[in-house]
């Protein structure tokens, strides 16, 4: 063990809590590690246009807020670990005992878990059959193989909403399917949306069956949730957004999680374990935007660092 890489933080994920911890963690010049089990940027990246994060009015590419915000957190000596998934967090004495796939070991001062979310499934017949063939949960990765297709989208949302709009850039028709009688959406959102022609509503009802021909999707069962008859409509896409599980697995043993697995933390990110925080979508705050992601991976930089400075005096 006293072979083992000592480090002052380490932060589990690298999307936009994880980034912006990993900013502030390392311009207070401590050694700040991401581990990112596959490349900076979480999901933001797949995300086509953020309005709504301050400072850029004309709006931004979700993929180049995710890219700014990896190179600025590098200028200031943050080291990425990419294609590093961390599979265990073990207490060891003050500090932490991180092991990756590969059994490889670090041992951190503090951590901080921005692992954020996961899509949900459907769990309906052919979802995962045809995953990867006409079954998708990201438009602006698969949006463009469906030119000219029919598509759906699951989900009343947000998320939902503007995928389906950023949709309408490739597909000849775009089905909202949604179980309640109205969108979730804001309201601007769902403005866009109603005035654009390629759109049509399935509202009051759920998916049943995906269907498929020929080894890809080439239909959807759809339930009323009013006691109407059950409909299929034909259409060569899906898109699926009706919600996130967090990735709370690695922190389960560790810290209080609630009921749907979200990781239990106070207004400066401490979960219920002295060293550990948590920021962004893997928690129990409510407001799951970029913004909101950043703000607390910041807020949990800060609480890491002065844990630190507390119990070390080296920062």
């Amino acid at each position: 063990m006293s072979d083992t890489e000592t480090i002052d933080i380490a932060i589990i994920g690298g999307g936009p809590a994880g980034l912006t911890a990993a900013l502030y963690a390392s311009r207070a010049r401590a050694k700040t590690v991401v581990f990112e089990s596959g490349l900076p940027g979480g999901q933001i990246v797949t995300t086509d246009w953020v309005e709504n994060y301050p400072g850029f009015p004309d709006g931004i590419s979700g993929a180049e807020i995710g890219d700014l915000m990896h190179r600025q957190a590098e200028h200031f000596g943050a080291e990425f670990r990419t294609f590093a998934a961390i599979e265990r967090i073990e207490p060891s004495g003050m500090d932490f005992l991180l092991t990756n796939a590969e059994d490889e070991q670090v041992i951190a001062r503090s951590v901080i878990l921005a692992t954020g979310a996961v899509p949900k499934r459907l769990n309906v017949p052919g979802e995962a059959e045809f995953t990867g063939r006409g079954v998708s949960w990201c438009a602006t990765c698969d949006g463009a193989f469906f030119r000219d297709k029919i598509v759906a989208i699951i989900g009343g949302g947000d998320a939902a909403v503007e995928e389906a709009i950023f949709l309408t850039k490739f597909a000849s028709r775009v089905h909202i399917v949604h179980r309640r009688d109205e969108l979730r959406a804001t309201k601007c959102i769902q403005e866009k949306c109603f005035a654009n022609d390629k759109v049509e509503l399935q509202l009051s009802r759920v998916v049943t069956e995906v269907i498929g021909t020929d080894g890809r999707v080439s239909g959807v069962r759809l339930a009323s949730t009013k006691g109407e008859p059950e409909i299929v409509l034909p259409l060569q896409g899906i898109f699926i957004f009706v919600g996130v599980e967090p990735k709370s697995e690695l922190v389960k043993d560790l810290c209080d999680l609630d009921q749907a697995g979200y990781v239990k933390i106070d207004h400066d990110g401490l979960t219920s374990y002295p060293g550990l925080y948590a920021a962004g979508d893997v928690t129990d705050s409510d407001l799951k935007q970029v913004i909101t992601a950043a703000a607390k991976g910041a807020s949990a930089a800060f609480e890491a660092l002065r844990w630190i400075d507390e119990r070390v005096c080296t920062i």
